[in-house]
């Protein structure tokens, strides 16, 4: 469990983060969203000090981290970044190898791990193990990079922006990924994005920040459904709540008895991805993985009230 309790960080007597107080259960992902400047950096960086806090304490599994030397405390914390931030004339082994190597492990152990990381991403370790990241693509270089800040099995993962320098297909796809190697791993994470879609993509929890203050910290359904203030249902945006309240919710839940020509939607898909789906294929139903049809119709309906609740 992370515990931030009163946590502040002034610059020239400004506060950058204002006395923030939040709590990430043991396996929870908890994203950090807010424009520009509203501290969410800031804050994710105090949490492994790579910024010191002026005040405020922060807690893992109820040890002060004030208590570890900055160096160590940043070796149990995995850190991700957007641009993946991997040295370019290391190979991928040696990449994802850099925390364990400083830990002491042997190279039996570095190398076994590296090659369960990159089977875990999909990438096969006899075809990657050894390439430059300059031989990788994009979302390939990300995928290392998530794969170095877990190497050493961290109690905790803080990624800031991630996957901001993607385009938008391999970006869906490097989230997908992110989401179902979390859950398998059961890693606890925090993530800073600009992006509600993304946050209430992989949030269990969401943290809005404005101006240095934490507004609302509640998991998605809530804050899409009762902003605590007008900043942050401008931040949703109206128009799209209907379709992030969409998402959350996966396809066969809708799921009905009858028959549907096409490709199969996979059961874990979202309705906004069936959505998307339908009016992309301009197909009226869809068949669902395992049985069933969604159809066209029942999407709208699904997403009809929602849209009256943002009026």
């Amino acid at each position: 469990m992370i515990e931030i309790r009163n946590l502040t960080r002034l610059y020239d007597g400004k506060p950058a983060v204002d006395d923030v107080s939040l709590t990430v259960e043991r396996g929870q992902i908890a994203a950090l969203v807010g424009t520009s400047g509203s501290g969410k950096t800031t804050l994710l960086r105090m949490i492994n000090r790579l910024v010191e806090p002026t005040s405020g304490q922060v807690l893992i599994d109820g040890q002060d981290t004030r208590g570890l030397a900055p160096h160590l405390l940043r070796r149990r914390i995995g850190y991700a970044i957007q641009g993946h931030g991997l040295f370019p004339h290391r190979s991928v082994a040696q990449n994802i190898a850099t925390v364990p190597r400083l830990l002491g492990w042997s190279p039996d152990q570095i190398r076994d791990r590296v090659d369960e990381l990159l089977s875990l991403f999909q990438m096969e370790p006899a075809a990657f193990r050894d390439r430059m990241p300059h031989d990788l693509s994009g979302g390939q270089q990300q995928r290392v990079g998530v794969a170095r800040a877990l190497a050493a099995r961290p109690e905790l993962l803080l990624m800031d922006e991630p996957f901001g320098a993607l385009d938008p297909v391999i970006r869906a796809k490097a989230q997908a990924d992110l989401r179902d190697i979390q859950r398998r791993l059961g890693t606890t994470l925090i993530l800073v994005t600009h992006d509600m879609e993304e946050a209430v993509m992989l949030g269990d929890r969401i943290a809005v920040m404005d101006q240095g203050r934490l507004i609302q910290y509640a998991p998605p359904t809530e804050i899409l459904t009762a902003p605590a203030t007008p900043f942050v249902r401008d931040l949703i945006g109206l128009d799209q709540r209907p379709f992030h309240l969409l998402s959350l919710t996966p396809a066969f839940a809708l799921a009905t008895e009858g028959h549907a020509t096409g490709p199969a939607i996979a059961r874990e898909a979202t309705l906004r991805d069936a959505l998307a789906e339908c009016l992309w294929s301009g197909r009226d139903a869809l068949p669902v993985e395992g049985g069933g049809i969604i159809t066209l119709e029942a999407l709208r309906a699904s997403a009809a009230p929602q849209a009256r609740t943002a009026e």
